[in-house]
């Protein structure tokens, strides 16, 4: 929410931005409202507060994988390239889909806290502005409501299928990978 503010307000803590080079002139000057449109605002608050989140899902997921798989492709004559492409990504992404997938969602629906940004345009703020006219409040929100349900769903349906295919081959009750020998 801070950073939403933060961005929110940018061009009104710097009107404009310019740089000046002596000897150069001026390169570059701009009125920031220009470019930190609200849209813009949006996106970089949530972009930023996620991604700090993502990076260490990320990092986690593939220290998950054992070193003994690269070495054993290495000892294969595999090139780096394919060795992470072929075992590397696809072991981390079993590691980095559900809490990915859960990131996600957690990120669709604090953009009902876009609201906070001046000026910003998502659902809350359209069922606010529409139910402020109607003098209708709850209806709206309960659209609005559905609205997010809906896309949370579809966005649990996508994840449940990633996590179903790059989980295969894999015995959720011990954690082992399935052989052929032992189905």
């Amino acid at each position: 929410m801070p950073q939403l503010v933060f961005w929110g307000l940018l061009a009104v803590l710097y009107p404009r931005v310019s740089l000046t080079l002596p000897g150069a002139g001026e390169l570059f000057d701009f009125r920031t409202k220009d470019v930190l449109t609200p849209a813009f605002a949006a996106i970089a608050g949530l972009a930023f507060n996620e991604s700090a989140y993502l990076a260490e899902i990320f990092r986690a997921g593939f220290k998950a994988v054992d070193g003994g798989q690269t070495e054993a492709a290495e000892a294969l004559g595999m090139r780096r390239m394919k060795i992470m492409f072929r075992i590397i990504i696809p072991q981390a992404m079993r590691m980095i889909i559900p809490p990915t997938g859960n990131e996600s969602i957690g990120m669709l629906k604090t953009t009902s806290l876009v609201l906070a940004v001046p000026f910003a345009y998502d659902l809350t703020f359209a069922a606010n502005t529409i139910s402020n006219r109607l003098y209708m409040p709850i209806p709206l929100l309960v659209v609005a409501g559905l609205w997010y349900l809906t896309i949370t769903t579809i966005l649990m349906w996508g994840q449940s299928y990633l996590e179903r295919y790059f989980g295969r081959g894999l015995d959720r009750t011990t954690m082992k990978i399935q052989t052929k020998e032992s189905q």
